[in-house]
């Protein structure tokens, strides 16, 4: 990876450059010197790449920090105490988050996993092969409005392919207020279709699978290579894989973008609350079932199944939609009853059904 420690760009001269707000102004007001404040845009194990105006800096975490496991995470803004000729020692206190992207822990992992902070639009980087799924992306949307920014759909490696209508379609499907925007690095047919996002001041995350070409596409945004990329594998189509930590970097249009590694499963267990922006044309059809409680299953006068019936709503989505609220369904029970107790339970198909849900997460 790169290090912002070694390359600072003298283009940040200001915090305001990085996305500094009145809001954040008053977190810090009650810090006076020898503090000073910059923003994350690494961690390297034991020490995070810290950006200031005009300069960056390499700095660990104080041990009252990590006493209380408090950590920053890439798009955080922090307080730094910096008492000596030589700059900031450390970085003592992390300031408030006004938008935080999270999944639930990959893997065994239990908890959140926090992925960027302090984010106002992320890029919901896809392409026209094999990685498309509209499964995948309504995934990625509950964590993104989850997460207080909005987002954006890119469909990438648009030169890949004949026929864009099939995927436009598909896509209609996601919400007439979800953008959705085509784009191909190679042919540089992409940084100008984001300009409207990418103004001074804000910051923009990339999350994706892995070889979608995320880092080739923040490249052509920035006009030079930034971030390393790798040609297309043979037997897939897909590109290979090349970012391996979450970075910050400063655009030449005053933005302020995240890369991150390719995600291949996103628990969405933290994203109860978003299941109304992503699923809004079924839960507004549900309004007219005759019942309060319908499952949308088998039930007589159910409004949502007269829309398949109509081909208003299509099938697969509300297939979809009924296994998204069933992974909540179990997360929220394995949350309830703890996970010793969980794996303890018996009731038929648990076992089968949680691999069913490990696998739907990577779909």
């Amino acid at each position: 990876m790169s290090v912002p420690g070694n390359s600072p760009d003298n283009r940040v001269r200001t915090l305001s450059d990085l996305g500094w707000d009145e809001d954040l102004t008053k977190s810090f007001s009650r810090y006076t010197c020898p503090y000073v404040a910059g923003r994350v845009a690494a961690a390297q194990r034991t020490v995070y790449d810290v950006m200031l105006p005009g300069r960056s800096v390499l700095v660990p975490v104080s041990g009252a920090l990590q006493k209380i496991r408090s950590f920053p995470v890439v798009g955080d803004f922090v307080v730094l105490l910096d008492d000596n000729a030589t700059g900031p020692d450390m970085i003592v206190a992390i300031l408030p988050r006004k938008t935080a992207l999270s999944r639930g822990g990959a893997g065994e992992k239990k908890g959140e996993q926090i992925l960027a902070a302090n984010i106002d639009y992320a890029f919901i980087v896809t392409d026209c092969g094999p990685d498309f799924s509209l499964a995948r992306l309504e995934r990625y949307l509950m964590i993104v409005f989850a997460s207080g920014a909005r987002p954006v759909i890119i469909i990438n490696k648009t030169d890949l392919s004949d026929d864009l209508s099939i995927i436009s379609e598909a896509t209609a499907e996601l919400g007439p207020d979800i953008p959705v925007v085509f784009t191909s690095a190679v042919k540089a047919t992409g940084p100008a279709l984001l300009e409207p996002y990418l103004q001074p001041g804000k910051t923009v995350v990339c999350i994706g699978s892995s070889g979608v070409g995320k880092s080739t596409l923040i490249n052509a945004m920035a006009g030079r290579d930034l971030q390393k990329t790798s040609g297309i594998r043979e037997d897939d189509g897909k590109g290979r894989h090349t970012t391996t930590v979450r970075e910050l970097f400063y655009l030449p249009s005053g933005a302020v973008i995240i890369d991150t590694p390719g995600l291949r499963e996103i628990r969405i267990w933290t994203a109860k609350e978003s299941l109304p922006d992503v699923f809004d044309d079924i839960l507004k059809l549900a309004q007219g079932c005759r019942f309060s409680d319908c499952g949308h299953k088998t039930e007589p006068g159910c409004a949502v199944l007269q829309a398949v019936a109509q081909s208003e709503l299509s099938e697969e989505r509300l297939k979809r939609y009924h296994k998204i609220q069933k992974e909540l369904a179990f997360e929220s029970d394995k949350a309830e009853i703890g996970l010793k107790r969980f794996e303890k339970k018996r009731w038929k198909g648990i076992a089968g059904f949680s691999k069913e849900i490990q696998e739907y997460r990577r779909h």
